[in-house]
């Protein structure tokens, strides 16, 4: 059950990483790990720098998956967004960022999976999160 899991949370981020970039997003690390967890994707979006967090789930579930990211979850993605620009002094230049949900519909089928982008999805709770 968990390899099946993991290969959705795979498959989704792909076809994420596809979306954004037919959207102009550029992507700058793929499934970023620190000590404060995992963010799936970092890319820019013009000027800004942008955390997206991928969801997805089969199609036929009753929760949206964009409702896991939950405030627990922001609070460790936004955590993690101030450990990645310490890390990375170069992208500190962006100026401003923000943090971006995708939500992903897969169809066992094979049909094309439903997308939705949610950009600047929540702000940080600590309001001096800047860069």
């Amino acid at each position: 059950m968990q390899d099946e899991r993991k290969a959705l949370g795979k498959k989704g981020e792909k076809i994420a990483e596809k979306f954004l970039k037919r959207r102009g997003y550029k992507i700058v690390e793929r499934n970023y790990r620190c000590r404060f967890g995992e963010v799936d994707l970092i890319a820019v979006d013009g000027e800004c720098l942008v955390f997206v967090e991928v969801k997805t789930r089969r199609d036929g579930g009753s929760i949206p998956p964009q409702f896991a990211v939950d405030r627990r979850k922001q609070s460790r993605l936004t955590h993690l967004a101030a450990y990645f620009l310490s890390h990375n002094p170069s992208l500190k230049t962006q100026p401003q960022c923000r943090f971006d949900v995708v939500a992903v519909i897969t169809d066992a089928r094979g049909k094309k999976p439903s997308i939705e982008l949610f950009q600047n999805a929540f702000l940080p709770k600590n309001t001096r999160f800047t860069i």
